[in-house]
Formats: C-alpha cells, sequence, structure tokens
C-alpha cells in the first residue's frame, strides 16, 4: 500500500502545490481581459443582453469578497494574484481533506 506520508509523496505534493501558487500569482496578471467562454459566445451570437443581472451566484457570501477574478477593494496589481493564491488554497485544502475522508472510508474494515 502507498503511504502518502512518505517524505517523496510529500515532495511530489508540496511541488505540485508550489507549481500552482506560483501560476496563479505570478501568471495570473498577464491573463487576457478579453471575454471568455460564454462571455465570448453571448457576444459573439447576439444574446447577452438577456443575462441575469442577479444571479444566483451574486447571492453567495464569496462574491461579497470576490469580483470576478479579483478581490474587491484591493489595489487591481495585487488583487488578481491575491485571489488566485486564496482560490488555490481553497481548492487545495477541499481537495486534501475530501482525500482523507474517502481514504479514510475505503481503508476501514466492512461492516459485517
Amino acid at each position: 500500500m502507498n503511504n502518502l506520508s512518505s517524505p517523496k509523496n510529500k515532495a511530489f505534493i508540496f511541488t505540485g502545490l508550489g507549481s500552482a501558487l506560483a501560476i496563479a500569482i505570478f501568471v495570473s496578471p498577464f491573463a487576457s481581459s478579453n471575454p471568455d467562454g460564454l462571455d465570448r459566445v453571448a457576444q459573439d451570437h447576439h444574446f447577452e443582453h438577456k443575462a441575469q443581472t442577479h444571479p444566483l451566484s451574486q447571492k453567495l457570501s464569496a462574491q461579497a469578497i470576490f469580483d470576478e477574478y479579483a478581490l474587491k477593494g484591493v489595489p487591481q496589481p495585487i488583487a488578481t494574484p491575491l485571489a488566485g493564491l486564496i482560490g488555490t488554497l481553497v481548492v487545495f485544502g477541499l481537495s486534501w481533506g475530501l482525500g482523507k475522508v474517502l481514504v479514510k472510508k475505503s481503508n476501514s474494515p466492512p461492516e459485517s
């Protein structure tokens, strides 16, 4: 059985996390400001005017902190990298926690 706490596995995990954080912090400010995904399709097919003004996503608590891909109230040069840092750490933490729960369940003895 593979041991997640071995030094080799820890190095692999934290190298991956470090790489993801470096990309989120240092590369994200260079992302294109052009519309992407559904925004671009909506513009190309002329139905962007049908977008809801208050979609469900704006009612979530994260909307009070984040605005698109940046943090509200933080100067623009810092807002996008900081949002990338926070987002990457949140996704890593949720993934790590879910992994711990699932591995624990799969290693538990079957009930009889």
